[in-house]
């Protein structure tokens, strides 16, 4: 196989803890209420076209994008509208959402619920594109950006390589890992149809060497289309982040404040290629989602395939429950997850996995001085200084923060992870980065 290609810029090795790759792919049922968060995707939250007492089917739009940046919203389930209000998602806070009491599942007639593999691609490039806007669908690695506007390069850019993002490097995380395994053709065939989207003849498709049964079944079955290759990269942690895979399988720099398509690149996520073989050849919106349920301590690791609305306490119960010794429940993997402050937030439809951490990881460490070590600056994988960073947000200095790039920070978490003080960078990047963000936002407007 000879060396494998990986990102060149700092990165850290976490204990991986892959306790759910085994575990193959349960569909849970529909909740008995389904809550349906209205902001979903990176950018403007839906619109609601429902109201208190309408009936809806599975699969039916019950709210259409608000902006340009913005994705349509599509009835998990079928039933009652209970009422359109203030809900709780994972950050803690009350927003707009649906709520729906379930009457029986009966799914939208469009939608073809065959098991058959529809291989053949019919329709032109703007017709995928608009199939995959009308479903709804956004990047299902986590940042949730509206699929369709990916695939719509600005005047004057144009696209070389689709890189499908199969990497996971989250620790525990495994949901990618299952869809690779088990719905592999459809995962090939949504690349084919984002490569014909793209109007590109290459794609890669970039998987850590930790999943090598994954590297050799989609090796196997990609043998004989042309364009498409599978590349085993090295186990390096934030290798999932688009600009460490484009560096990685390309050896191509995205250069700072710019986009993968200024170097050329398109970079989607595994789940989102299955999400698109499902909205353009089955007629089927983005309503449902794998999710890995994991934890040292729990009883059942497992991959589920979950309606978005579904309450994240349905899915421990069919894990087997909560752990005695549970001290957060996080939204996401350790390194860039977020706490879930209760079991009662819905599954939407950027939730990759639910992590039971132990009290005694979950705990904060008692924070030190800083020594000025720089590890963190070592580990970061975009050349940043934390330290620096962290301190200029601290003290309010926003304009230094702006200066010292704090916008190029993808908050993977490793400065946090290495520091020998255990100071809290990844919490004042955050803070740092959200009114750098403002402020940046308001002079454009003037």
């Amino acid at each position: 196989m000879g060396i494998l290609k990986t990102f060149a810029l700092g990165g850290v090795h976490p204990e991986e803890n892959k306790l759910s790759a085994n575990a193959a792919i349960e569909t849970l049922p529909p909740p008995k209420q389904a809550i349906v968060p209205l902001g979903q995707n990176l950018g403007a939250p839906s619109k609601p076209l429902v109201k208190k007492g309408d009936k809806v089917k599975v699969g039916q739009l019950i709210a259409e994008a608000g902006g340009f940046i913005s994705t349509n919203i599509h009835s998990p389930v079928s039933g009652t509208v209970l009422k359109i209000d203030n809900v709780i998602d994972g950050t803690g806070f009350k927003r707009p959402g649906v709520v729906i009491n379930v009457e029986g599942d009966e799914w939208d007639e469009g939608i073809d619920r065959s098991d058959e593999i529809v291989s053949d691609i019919s329709l032109n490039p703007q017709e995928i594109v608009d199939r995959i806007k009308q479903a709804g669908l956004v990047g299902m690695g986590g940042a949730t950006f509206p699929t369709y506007v990916k695939l719509m390069p600005p005047p004057g850019k144009t696209a070389e390589y689709l890189i499908i993002n199969g990497v996971e490097c989250e620790p525990y995380l495994t949901s990618d890992h299952r869809l690779m395994l088990e719905k592999s053709q459809e995962v090939i065939i949504g690349t084919r149809l984002l490569m014909k989207a793209l109007k590109v003849e290459k794609a890669i498709i970039g998987i850590e060497n930790n999943k090598q049964d994954a590297i050799n079944h989609l090796s196997q079955l990609t043998k004989s289309i042309d364009g498409i290759t599978v590349m085993a990269l090295k186990v390096k942690y934030p290798q999932g982040g688009e600009k460490q895979l484009i560096k990685a399988a390309v050896n191509r720099e995205v250069p700072s404040g710019k986009l993968p398509i200024e170097v050329g690149c398109v970079v989607q996520n595994v789940g989102t290629a299955f999400s698109v073989y499902e909205a353009v050849q089955k007629n089927k919106p983005l309503f449902e989602r794998v999710v890995s349920v994991t934890g040292k301590d729990i009883k059942k690791p497992s991959n589920f395939m979950a309606r978005v609305g579904t309450p994240i306490q349905q899915l421990l119960d069919a894990a087997e429950g909560v752990p005695e010794n549970t001290g957060k429940i996080i939204g996401g993997g350790p390194m860039m997850g977020k706490a879930i402050t209760s079991p009662e937030v819905p599954v939407v439809k950027g939730t990759s996995g639910i992590l039971l951490m132990k009290k005694e990881e979950s705990s904060r460490k008692t924070t030190g001085p800083c020594i000025r070590c720089s590890r963190c600056s070592t580990v970061c994988p975009m050349g940043l200084e934390p330290y620096l960073l962290t301190k200029a947000s601290k003290l309010g200095k926003y304009d230094i923060a702006e200066k010292e790039m704090i916008m190029d920070c993808i908050e993977c978490g490793s400065c946090q992870f290495t520091c020998p003080a255990s100071i809290p960078l990844l919490d004042f990047l955050r803070l740092g980065k959200g009114k750098v963000g403002h402020i940046m936002r308001n002079r454009n407007k003037k």
